[in-house]
């Protein structure tokens, strides 16, 4: 199992796709791992040489209990990237993965070819992630499972997927709730909202229109307002739009890529 050790945490970290496509990396939201962008990876291998991480403390990652910063999840994914040998690369990430992004673009713009920000924000309520956070670190996982899940998938996804539903809400539940924690003071303390602004590389923003967590309005549109050129597609999605329309997303992100 390929892992790079990086300070107070293990991280896991998988190639899939072509060797000889152009480098795309996955980054998961907060409470999910790699197997987010499981069902779209079948539309996505023939393009790129996909490298999916587990964010530090989901999945197969380890890390020690504290709070961490985006810069510090930045840096682990450009851990992940040398270890898999990949100098230049675009990048698409799902909520705390799109957050991650930005603060990699801001920061090493050398690295990046591209950015597609799905279902996220440069800014979220502080207060009510740092409740969320003392009630994890009080009560655990199941705690938040209810809320969490409400946001991940629509209603009319979970109609319809019963399973998947299911799977997700027993990972959520399952993960160290001292690492979502940690990410979650990651999102309550972020500082994108006045930088997002000097992003230079081409960006493409998704949103999802069942989204409650990070809809267009409020969220979505001011990405699109301050990072300069940006481009907005909506998506028939909640949160977790890679679980909800793969392949529509997918379709996205290699017009996006590739154009």
């Amino acid at each position: 199992m390929p892992v790079v050790k990086v300070p107070h945490a293990s991280l896991y970290w998988k190639l899939d796709g072509r060797d000889d496509a152009p480098a795309l990396i996955l980054l998961n939201s907060i409470g999910t791992d790699m197997g987010l962008w499981d069902a779209a990876l079948p539309y996505l291998r023939e393009h790129f040489a996909l490298l999916r991480i587990d964010t530090r403390g989901h999945g197969a990652s380890t890390a020690e209990p504290g709070d961490y910063t985006l810069q510090l999840l930045a840096e682990d994914v450009l851990a992940a990237a040398d270890a898999a040998g990949l100098s230049h690369f675009s990048l698409a990430g799902v909520s705390l993965g799109g957050m991650i992004g930005m603060e990699l673009a801001l920061n090493s713009p050398d690295r990046l070819h591209k950015l597609a920000l799905i279902c996220t924000s440069a800014t979220m309520d502080p207060a009510s992630w740092n409740d969320r956070i003392a009630k994890v670190r009080t009560e655990g996982m199941a705690a938040i499972a209810d809320l969490a899940m409400g946001r991940f998938l629509s209603e009319a996804f979970l109609a319809g997927n019963p399973a998947v539903y299911e799977t997700v809400r027993r990972n959520f539940i399952s993960m160290d709730a001292e690492a979502y924690a940690g990410c979650g003071a990651a999102i309550r303390d972020m500082d994108l909202s006045n930088r997002i602004s000097r992003i230079a590389c081409p960006t493409l923003v998704v949103t999802g229109s069942r989204d409650s967590s990070t809809p267009y309005e409020g969220h979505g549109d001011y990405l699109v307002a301050q990072i300069p050129g940006a481009s907005h597609c909506p998506l028939g999605a909640a949160h977790l739009a890679p679980l909800e329309a793969p392949a529509a997303l997918a379709g996205l992100l290699v017009s996006f890529l590739e154009g």
